[in-house]
């Protein structure tokens, strides 16, 4: 009996558990591909990995390369040092990697030295600010790959102009999509008492009311003091107005601890929340205000209004058609364009947006179709 080709699906950070998720589903379905799922620990603890798994209907990880903190350049070399001997030891028919973050590149760039074809889901995506990792990461990623799978027109027509084969890009929309389709449908009406954070984050609802919710990570944002605490004292402002709920990633409370801020109590401070608590908080405010290129598209997918703060985006179709902004990174700026939006909002002139064409829930079936095409013989 033949043997199914393997697959190596490669997860590191938050964002690529939630890809590979409908991948692991679209691969089942199919049934004509093995695969292996290789968790780098880019992201370790269990409240940032180990709960995702569980919350998404992952298997627990085949391997785990438990490579984490250091430099960008430190913790890339560590994956593919790590990588390596397991590529060799399986010689997977291809290696799928996800999104932008350094496990991406460091696991794409040790399978293709050991001649082993690579797939960038979410391929293409553009900011132009070299400035920034994830541009970097995808932008090499995308170099090395043989399956580029795209989630929208325009990642699609920067890899026509940078020269990569026709051949090579599927635009097949967004896996995140996929999942977050998914997962709303278990949100709803679910029973949430075991939710990681499910007590803080219900005392917070019950004392706010209508509410907006704020993300904050990217380091242009919280690593400058100043700029940080400009922010803070915007998005307090503007609390006044709407009461905000911000989960606090790890870094950013550090930096915020640091400053030794006197904050309004309606910017209410919560832990990091996992995927469904995050889901069921963010889907039910007013309004985001995030640097998150992830929440974006998930607030696009399900109609939320959102207002990302940051010069530019690698996601320019959640501007076009849905119901993203981009409002910049100077914080009076920032307080303007909400308290804009907000009447808007209030006085029925919002207008909205649209979920872009093939985000439909069906990208992984897509992606999977292609690889078992090219790969099953």
């Amino acid at each position: 009996m033949r043997t199914a080709p393997l697959l190596h699906l490669i997860a590191g950070a938050r964002p690529n558990f939630m890809k590979l998720a409908p991948l692991v589903r679209a691969l089942r379905a199919d049934g004509h591909l093995a695969w292996r799922l290789v968790h780098t620990g880019q992201h370790h603890d269990h409240a940032m990995s180990g709960v995702f798994f569980e919350e998404l209907g992952l298997p627990p990880p085949d391997m785990s390369l438990n490579c984490h903190g250091g430099s960008h350049a430190q913790l890339t070399a560590r994956i593919m040092q790590a990588y390596e001997p397991v590529v060799v030891a399986d010689r997977p028919a291809a290696c799928v990697v996800v999104g932008d973050v350094d496990s991406t590149l460091a696991c794409a760039l040790t399978a293709r030295k050991l001649g082993v074809r690579v797939a960038h889901v979410e391929a293409g995506l553009r900011s132009g600010d070299m400035s920034m990792p994830e541009e970097i990461n995808r932008r090499a990623t995308d170099a090395l790959s043989d399956w580029l799978f795209t989630t929208e027109p325009s990642a699609t027509a920067h890899l026509r102009r940078e020269g990569h084969p026709e051949s090579h890009i599927h635009e097949v929309g967004h896996v995140m999509v996929d999942n977050l389709l998914y997962q709303h449908r278990q949100v709803v009406g679910a029973d949430r008492a075991g939710w990681a954070g499910r007590a803080e984050q219900e005392a917070a609802l019950a004392a706010v009311g209508r509410y907006g919710v704020v993300t904050l990570h990217r380091p242009s944002n919280v690593d400058d003091a100043g700029q940080l605490a400009a922010l803070l004292g915007a998005l307090g402002r503007l609390s006044e107005r709407l009461p905000l709920l911000f989960p606090v990633h790890p870094r950013t409370r550090g930096r915020i601890e640091a400053l030794s801020l006197d904050l309004p109590s309606s910017l209410v401070l919560l832990s990091p929340l996992s995927y469904q608590p995050f889901l069921s908080l963010w889907s039910g405010a007013a309004v985001v205000l995030t640097d998150s290129g992830g929440l974006q598209e998930e607030t696009t997918a399900l109609g939320v209004p959102c207002l990302t703060i940051r010069e530019n985006t690698e996601r320019p179709i959640t501007v076009e058609m849905g119901t993203n902004r981009l409002v910049g990174t100077d914080a009076t700026t920032v307080l303007t364009m909400a308290h804009a939006l907000l009447d808007a909002l209030e006085g029925g002139l919002w207008a909205g947006g649209r979920r872009p064409p093939l985000w439909d829930g069906s990208a992984s079936s897509r992606i999977v179709s292609v690889l078992s095409s090219a790969l099953v013989l």
